[in-house]
C-alpha cells in the first residue's frame, strides 16, 4: 500500500479520536501526507505529530460553524499545497427522546445534521472545486453508517437521517464527476468500540450489540482504517459510488 499513498495529501475531519484518529495512523504508517482536522482534544494528536513531523497537519475547525468551512479549506490548501482524499468522517450521535420536549429535540436535530451531513456537504463542494481548479484527480469518502440504510432506535433518528444523506452525496458526487476523474465512496460502519458508541452501550448493554453481530468481537477501529487506506489508493476507483458495509454482518443489504 506504500506504493498507491506514498505523499497523497490526505484530510481527515474528525481525526483526534475513534476511528478517524485510525485511519490517520494508518494512512501514516503507509507513507500519507494527512491533514488532521479536529474540534478538540488537540493533546491526543501530539504523539503523531511527533513521530510524522513531516507528514503531519493539524487543523482546527468547529464544523458546526458551517460559515467558516471555506475559510478552513483555504488554509488546508495553504499548508498542504493540495489535496488528493477527502475522508469525511467527523459526526456526532446524540440521544434525543423523540417523547421529550420540542425544544432541545429541535436543537439535537439542527445540531446532528450541521456536523454529519452540512458540514459533509460544504467540504466536498469546496474539495470539488479545489480538484477541478487544479486539473487533479480527486476522491472523497465519505464515513456513513449502518443506520443509513437500516435505521436506528428512536433516540438516534437524527443520526440514522444525516448518515443517510451521506450516501446520497457520494452518489450524486460518483455520477456527476467521474469524467473529471473524481470519485467518491460510502463506507457504513455498525457498531465499534470507541467514545462515540459509549453512550449507547451505556444505556443499551454492550451484550444487546453483541448479539446483533455475526462475529465474536465487536468492530474496532482498526478494523475500519485500512478500507479506508485501500479507498484512498486509487485501487478501487471502478467501485465509485458503492458503499462498503463493515458491520460484522450485522446487517447485509
Amino acid at each position: 500500500m506504500d506504493k498507491f499513498l506514498h505523499n497523497k495529501n490526505i484530510l481527515v475531519t474528525g481525526g483526534s479520536g475513534g476511528i478517524g484518529k485510525a485511519i490517520v495512523k494508518y494512512l501514516l504508517s503507509h507513507q500519507a501526507k494527512v491533514g488532521i482536522h479536529f474540534n478538540r482534544h488537540a493533546s491526543s494528536l501530539n504523539a503523531i505529530r511527533k513521530k510524522y513531523p513531516e507528514r503531519v497537519s493539524l487543523f482546527q475547525h468547529n464544523l458546526a460553524d458551517s460559515n467558516r468551512i471555506p475559510e478552513f479549506i483555504n488554509e488546508v490548501v495553504r499548508q498542504m499545497g493540495h489535496i488528493d482524499v477527502l475522508v469525511n468522517n467527523a459526526g456526532v450521535a446524540i440521544s434525543s427522546d423523540l417523547s421529550g420536549p420540542d425544544d432541545p429535540w429541535i436543537k439535537n436535530w439542527k445540531h446532528t445534521m450541521d456536523v454529519n451531513l452540512t458540514a459533509a456537504g460544504i467540504l466536498s463542494k469546496k474539495v470539488i472545486q479545489h480538484f477541478i481548479s487544479q486539473g487533479r484527480e480527486g476522491k472523497i469518502i465519505n464515513i456513513s453508517s449502518r443506520a443509513a440504510f437500516r435505521g436506528d432506535t428512536e433516540d438516534y433518528i437524527a443520526y440514522a437521517a444525516s448518515k443517510a444523506g451521506l450516501v446520497a452525496i457520494t452518489r450524486s458526487i460518483a455520477r456527476a464527476y467521474g469524467k473529471r476523474k473524481i470519485v467518491a465512496f460510502t463506507v457504513a460502519p455498525g457498531f465499534v468500540e470507541t467514545p462515540m458508541a459509549r453512550q449507547f452501550f451505556d444505556q443499551y448493554g454492550k451484550d444487546s450489540v453483541l448479539d446483533q453481530i455475526a462475529l465474536n468481537t465487536l468492530t474496532t477501529p482498526e478494523d475500519v482504517a485500512p478500507f479506508i487506506g485501500f479507498l484512498a489508493s486509487g485501487l478501487a476507483d471502478h467501485a465509485t459510488g458503492g458503499t462498503f458495509d463493515i458491520n460484522a454482518g450485522s446487517y447485509v443489504h
